[in-house]
């Protein structure tokens, strides 16, 4: 489980520090609810979080390393963009990862009911990880980004199962180049 500082504690420490508290800026409500969010994360073994900058919990990366199923030893990471409307829209998450994936699009798209049309305020930041690490256990053919991907899903298991391997090694998938993305 992650430990950040919580606001209350921030706070703190400024005033101790010197500054008052009618210098420093209100924390928006979205800036509220994801340092909660945060707090209270609880990731798999197989994810990890990372923050390129530490002040700032509306931008941040979710790395996913699948230890099972056609994704098994691969390494995809994802951007969350969180506005500051959240919890009322969810964020912004994007594959930077090239990936073979019917729910994934070659520009990093995702495709995640709960992050559109079923999104609602009561879900956080551990929901969409939750939700991003099913699609590896369970790649969904039925409500795909990546048509060629869903169709080779439905159509021929094991063919599905060699291009998966072959992108995640470094290589073509039709004309398509993946860099590799074994760990």
């Amino acid at each position: 489980m992650i430990k950040l500082f919580s606001l209350k504690q921030q706070r703190k420490e400024g005033e101790t520090s010197g500054r008052t508290a009618g210098s420093q800026k209100r924390a928006s409500a979205a800036q509220l609810r994801i340092t909660k969010d945060i707090n209270e994360l609880n990731l798999p073994k197989t994810c990890q979080i990372d923050f390129p900058d530490p002040d700032d919990l509306l931008n941040f990366k979710l790395i996913i390393s699948p230890d099972e199923g056609f994704y098994r030893g691969g390494r995809f990471v994802f951007s969350f963009k969180v506005s500051h409307n959240y919890p009322h829209e969810p964020p912004k998450v994007k594959c930077e990862t090239m990936v073979y994936h019917p729910n994934i699009d070659l520009e990093g798209n995702v495709c995640l009911n709960i992050l559109r049309e079923d999104w609602k305020p009561v879900l956080t930041i551990n929901s969409i990880v939750y939700g991003l690490q099913y699609l590896f256990l369970e790649p969904n053919p039925e409500d795909p980004l990546n048509k060629d991907a869903a169709e080779v899903l439905q159509s021929n298991r094991r063919l599905f199962e060699q291009n998966v391997k072959k992108a995640m090694l470094g290589g073509y998938v039709g004309s398509t180049y993946f860099e590799r993305c074994l760990k």
